[in-house]
């Protein structure tokens, strides 16, 4: 039977782990040498190619159904050196404005450097997105659900328009994950992940992948030699070992994080509650074809006392900057992932002081429910 005839939980125990042909364990081994024989292949853990990156690299090639792909130190590493590789002196680059603030710092303050223009703009109106493309933009780079306040984008109406124009399109699926969405079925391009998040999924290691074309592949591999953000064995083998469980821990998530929102959208002592598979988000419909998975394990919402204090008083959900693990995290984006915008940056894009991001694990979701009543 061919591989790709098999389902995405079939896909994460079987693919790219063919075991250890020495001894015959049916996990795969740690390889962690850093100098191999050179006669049929020169293998080397800056090049990208060694046994355990490979093998995190064929489940997730399998998972978004692209053809080759490259795992990273971290998932800004996996975005900078994709970008780095498709754009040149000159080009420009098209963004929709409510990025992650790791990408957006790095698009302000890096991408100039290198002679590369950018601009933001609102993609919920694909007409307004199309009305900032340039002659020279080379590419076009969205995120969706987006951090922090969930919205959701029409990829497949981003990669219609791309196509039209001969636009590249790259997307973080990181909220996503390779569970509920596939951009590349979709028209995309390049998809990158933060690995640290849904992909190791326990809040114990730090990684980055792209998945995307053979063509692009190669081309993004030659500026990753240049940069050298590679991933040691080691990591690589939890990784791998992580992906094998991602669609349990996932449709867990999705589970639970529409429950909480359920709850959270009758709750008088909170103001608005963001989460795509409530009917009222305004990207639900969207969400609904571009999702089939579910509609993830994020959401936010905004309480309407303190903040700050909020988070104190939980006791089961933990105060964590990152998401995406078994256990149930929260954060303030102003204090976090959004804290190098200035104030004006997030006040144009929704983001209050009064905004709470929640990274929704595997726990029992009364449990978390109750937790959050306790805190407001």
């Amino acid at each position: 039977m061919r591989l790709k005839s098999f389902q995405a939980q079939t896909l994460t125990v079987h693919a790219g782990s063919a075991g250890d042909s020495l001894y015959g364990g049916i996990v795969n081994p740690i390889y962690p040498a850093a100098a191999y024989d050179y006669v049929e292949e020169v293998r080397y853990p800056r090049y990208f190619n060694t046994p355990n990156q490979k093998a995190v690299v064929e489940k997730m090639v399998a998972l978004e159904q692209g053809e080759d792909g490259l795992v990273f130190s971290s998932g800004m590493a996996a975005i900078m050196t994709s970008m780095l590789a498709v754009l040149k002196q000159g080009d420009h680059v098209l963004f929709q404005h409510d990025l992650y603030g790791g990408t957006h710092y790095a698009a302000v303050n890096a991408l100039n450097r290198y002679g590369i223009a950018y601009s933001m703009a609102d993609v919920s109106d694909l007409k307004t997105f199309a009305a900032a493309l340039r002659p020279n933009t080379r590419l076009m780079y969205i995120e969706t659900p987006s951090n922090p306040l969930m919205k959701i984008t029409d990829v497949a109406g981003v990669a219609r328009l791309a196509r039209k124009k001969g636009i590249l399109t790259m997307i973080d699926n990181t909220f996503a994950s390779p569970v509920n969405q596939q951009p590349i079925t979709l028209g995309i391009d390049i998809v990158a992940h933060s690995g640290t998040k849904y992909i190791g999924g326990h809040s114990d290691l730090c990684c980055g992948v792209v998945v995307t074309s053979k063509k692009l592949t190669e081309q993004i591999r030659q500026s990753a030699l240049i940069f050298g953000g590679s991933l040691d064995a080691q990591t690589c083998w939890l990784v791998e070992r992580s992906l094998k469980t991602m669609v349990l821990r996932v449709q867990q998530q999705n589970e639970n994080a529409l429950a909480i929102a359920r709850a959270l959208e009758k709750e008088p002592r909170i103001r608005a509650v963001f989460y795509p598979g409530l009917k009222d988000h305004p990207g639900h419909r969207i969400a609904r074809r571009q999702m089939p998975g579910g509609f993830g394990g994020m959401l936010s919402f905004e309480v309407k006392g303190n903040a700050e204090t909020f988070l104190k008083r939980l006791a089961l959900i933990k105060r964590a900057i990152s998401l995406g693990g078994v256990e149930s995290t929260a954060t303030l984006p102003v204090k976090t992932s959004h804290a190098k915008l200035t104030a004006a940056e997030r006040q144009a894009v929704g983001i209050s002081d009064r905004l709470v991001r929640l990274s929704v694990g595997i726990e029992d979701a009364g449990d978390l429910i109750r937790d959050i009543q306790q805190a407001l």
